[in-house]
């Protein structure tokens, strides 16, 4: 692997650690908790754009409510980020509500099902 690809891997490790913790304990709104889980980050090379792909467990409306408000806190998880990592520009965030999580429970419980013979 080349050097640059080792070292967007460790800005990505980087950068999805502290919003990780920044939801835990920094962001005060009672809305994100818990529920939501950083899954993966994606930092284009010229470090200005950073999707990151949430997990949130709940019904749609709260999955909703909880994007709103991570889209309404993305200039302070942004500054919070500038002053934690060391880099030439703290990248533009974007929040990617990602169901993957929730989709694979989904399928395992169909499969326990069907082993059960419920289904």
């Amino acid at each position: 692997m080349k050097k640059t690809g080792n070292r967007m891997i460790r800005i990505n490790d980087e950068i999805m650690r502290e919003i990780s913790q920044i939801l835990r304990a920094d962001l005060k709104d009672p809305r994100v908790g818990v529920i939501t889980s950083v899954l993966k980050v994606d930092t284009t090379n010229d470090l200005k754009y950073c999707k990151v792909y949430i997990s949130i467990l709940g019904d749609e409306e709260k999955k909703q409510e909880v994007m709103q408000v991570l889209n309404n806190a993305k200039g302070y998880i942004r500054s919070l980020i500038a002053s934690r990592i060391n880099l030439r520009v703290t990248p533009e965030i974007t929040f990617i509500k990602d169901d993957s999580l929730e989709y694979g429970f989904k399928i395992d419980k169909i499969i326990k099902d069907i082993h059960k013979g419920e289904i």
